[in-house]
């Protein structure tokens, strides 16, 4: 498709990187208009755990016992030393172990 259009692909790149931009400078703005309160500002501090835990369970579901055993360890890593890397290391540590033991 790309070879046969060049220009399709083109306008099609920017009509999305337009809609992109648009639906972040329109949150901004919007979110500009409105007053936060206590109640929104719970709710805005409290998305970021959402969308994690949306990304993770998909991946607790379907990757089985590894999958448990590496996010187990991930976040009981950042539980304790509250290191990014170290709970990365700990979970890709755990995964391989799993595996090396055919879990």
């Amino acid at each position: 498709m790309i070879e046969s259009d060049p220009v399709g692909f083109i306008a099609l790149l920017a009509a999305m990187s337009a809609a992109v931009y648009l639906t972040r400078a329109g949150g901004y703005w919007l979110i500009g208009r409105v007053t936060i309160g206590p109640r929104l500002r719970r709710m805005l501090n409290a998305l970021p755990g959402a969308v994690i835990a949306a990304t993770i369970a998909p991946i607790l579901v379907q990757g089985g016992l590894r999958a448990v055993l590496a996010m187990g360890a991930a976040a009981g890593t950042m539980y304790l030393w509250r290191k990014d890397f170290a709970a990365v290391a700990a979970g890709v540590a755990a995964a391989a172990g799993a595996f090396a033991l055919g879990l």
